[in-house]
């Protein structure tokens, strides 16, 4: 696929004066752009939630979630990467972000870095990829070489692959199990993936890392329950989850809280179930990690 024939890559009509207007009705054209960008990942749902499961389903097995990609969408691949930790409290090596150029690509843009398919592939030989393991090659166009290079050898060891690109692209759809193309169609300056298929991809991260942590038992309700209370915020973030979730005074939330060492999902179901911290864990640990089906399992467990 030619450059011109991306959409990505098209010039768009409706900002061809957006260099002669006020500030104020620039940002208008900017923003008006970007409302479409919700609407693009709405079409695609069924394919995001079909990649969700089938990397959940290989986690449970104890696989990881890769995202690799080029430039823009390597650093976003990154950037979610590096929040699951903190937000989820998983091990950093449970989703991994890889950039082309390597960390330095982080900070400093290597352009002709996108090129090396094989680096792709290196990449990914690197940090000893495995069947188990789920692969998200990000890419604007679709057919960035290093990507693709990354998508086809974690498809020969028999990896899952999923595609996030903002234009269709048939011509790889033997090598990716699943696509998820949010078409956002052109920028508002010609070629500047950044904006808003940049946005498509973040929404799209968010989505397939939230959902696949719920599946996993790190949120009950809709509170992150598995979160690390390494500092201030966090140690009150998760008093208030405690209260938010069991409605205990606070010297019950204080007690409990220690005695858990912070630990925000094994608190909650002691006060929940009425149960001490023993009885807490071996309930979590039948349920796989999920607080509401181990208040369900109470009487058959305990």
């Amino acid at each position: 696929m030619v450059l011109e024939e991306l959409i990505t890559e098209g010039r768009n009509p409706d900002t061809m004066d957006i260099d002669r207007l006020s500030t104020i009705d620039m940002l208008k054209k900017i923003n008006n752009e970007d409302k479409k960008v919700a609407f693009a990942v709405e079409k695609v749902i069924p394919s995001i939630a079909e990649a969700i499961d089938r990397i959940v389903e290989r986690m449970k097995k104890g696989g990881r979630l890769i995202y690799i990609g080029a430039g823009t969408s390597g650093r976003i691949g990154i950037l979610d990467a590096s929040e699951c930790p903190p937000t989820f409290g998983v091990d950093p090596g449970l989703v991994v972000g890889i950039i082309a150029g390597g960390d330095g690509a982080i900070r400093n843009a290597i352009e002709s870095a996108e090129d090396d398919m094989e680096a792709g592939r290196q990449d990914l030989i690197n940090i000893n990829l495995t069947s188990n393991d789920s692969v998200v090659g990000i890419s604007a166009s679709g057919r960035t070489p290093y990507v693709i290079g990354g998508l086809q050898y974690a498809k020969e060891i028999g990896a899952l692959t999923v595609g996030l690109f903002c234009n269709k692209n048939e011509s790889i759809s033997n090598i990716v199990d699943v696509m998820i193309t949010p078409v956002v169609g052109p920028e508002v300056i010609m070629g500047s993936t950044r904006m808003k298929a940049g946005t498509a991809q973040k929404l799209v991260l968010n989505m397939i890392s939230t959902g696949a942590m719920i599946k996993l038992g790190k949120v009950y309700s809709n509170l992150m329950v598995d979160l690390q209370a390494n500092n201030e915020k966090l140690i009150e973030r998760a008093r208030r989850m405690l209260k938010l979730a069991t409605g205990a005074n606070e010297e019950l939330i204080e007690k409990t809280l220690k005695e858990t060492n912070y630990n925000v999902k094994l608190a909650i179901l002691m006060i929940v179930a009425d149960v001490n911290k023993e009885e807490a864990k071996k309930l979590l640990g039948s349920a796989d990690g999920y607080i509401a089906e181990a208040i369900k399992l109470k009487d058959k467990v305990l």
